[in-house]
C-alpha cells in the first residue's frame, strides 16, 4: 500500500451516466477513486475516466460481492464506500478529512474509532425527505480498510466492521429517485431480488402476507415514522414502500410454486 493514500473512494456502477460525473467531481479530492462497473453502454466508463485511471469491468454477483471486489482495489488506510446517486457536500469533505487526519485532535479522541456513520439526506422525486424513516437514514461508510468488508447479500448489502464505529455530523447527499418510472423500476427490481433471497432462505410468501405486510408498511412510512410531514413526496414514498412489500411476498408465493413444481 502506498504510504501517501490515506483515503481511498470505491464507487460499483452500471448506466450511471446520469449521475455518475456529479458523484466523482464530489470526491475528486480523495487520494485514489476505485470505480468497478458492470458493463455500462451509456458512456459511464468513458466518464469515470475522466477522474480515475482505476476503472474495472466485471461481471454483476450482487452489490454485496461486487463492493467487496472494489474495496480489494483500494490501496488507502482509509475507505470511503458511496454510490453512483450519492453526493459528498464540502462541510462532509472537511469533517472527513480531519477525522481521519493523523495530526488531528479530532483524530486523536477518535483513535479507537474503525469506521464512521454518516446521516444521509435522500431527494424523492424533487424534493429532500427528512421523515418517512428516510432521515437521518445513518448508514457506515468510511472506515478503516483492514477493519471492515461487506456481506454477500445480493440486495440491502451491510457493512460488516471488527470495532468501534464512531458518527460523523455533516450530511451524505442521496437522489434516489428522478421521476415515478425509476421509483416503479427499482420497485420491480427489488422485490424480485427480495423474494428470491427469502425463497433461498426458505421462506414463504401468500396473498395474506402480501397484504399484510403492505399494509404495515404504508401505515410504518406515512404515520409512524410522520411520513405525511413531506407532502405529496411522502405519500407517494409510503405507497412505493408499500407496493415493494406487497410485489415482494407475492412473488415469493409463486417461486415457491414453481420449486414445488420442480420437485416432482
Amino acid at each position: 500500500m502506498s504510504e501517501t493514500c490515506l483515503l481511498s473512494i470505491v464507487v460499483i456502477t452500471l448506466n450511471e451516466a446520469h449521475n455518475i460525473r456529479d458523484c466523482l467531481e464530489s470526491v475528486r479530492w480523495a487520494d485514489e477513486i476505485i470505480v468497478v462497473d458492470s458493463g455500462s453502454t451509456d458512456g459511464t466508463q468513458e466518464i469515470c475516466r475522466e477522474y480515475t485511471e482505476n476503472v474495472f469491468v466485471m461481471d454483476w454477483p450482487g452489490f454485496g460481492m461486487q463492493k467487496n471486489r472494489a474495496l480489494e482495489k483500494a490501496s488507502g488506510q482509509w475507505v470511503l464506500s458511496i454510490d453512483a446517486d450519492e453526493r459528498v457536500t464540502k462541510k462532509l469533505r472537511d469533517e472527513i478529512q480531519r477525522r481521519i487526519s493523523p495530526d488531528t485532535s479530532e483524530r486523536t479522541a477518535s483513535n479507537n474509532v474503525v469506521a464512521f456513520s454518516i446521516p444521509r439526506l435522500s431527494n424523492y422525486c424533487g424534493r429532500f425527505l427528512r421523515h418517512g424513516g428516510w432521515w437521518p437514514d445513518r448508514v457506515v461508510r468510511l472506515f478503516l480498510r483492514s477493519k471492515a468488508y461487506f456481506d454477500d447479500a445480493p440486495i440491502h448489502e451491510r457493512l460488516l466492521v471488527d470495532g468501534k464505529v464512531g458518527k460523523i455530523k455533516s450530511h451524505l447527499l442521496h437522489y434516489t429517485f428522478r421521476d415515478l418510472n425509476q421509483v416503479l423500476d427499482t420497485v420491480n427490481r427489488y422485490s424480485t431480488a427480495g423474494a428470491q433471497m427469502k425463497c433461498e432462505q426458505g421462506k414463504q410468501g401468500g396473498l395474506t402476507k402480501a397484504v399484510s405486510h403492505g399494509v404495515w408498511m404504508f401505515f410504518r412510512t406515512y404515520v409512524f415514522k410522520a411520513g405525511f410531514l413531506d407532502g405529496r413526496e411522502g405519500f407517494m414514498l409510503a405507497v412505493s414502500n408499500a407496493e415493494g412489500a406487497y410485489y415482494k411476498y407475492l412473488k415469493l408465493c409463486y417461486l415457491n410454486r414453481d420449486n414445488k413444481i420442480a420437485d416432482k
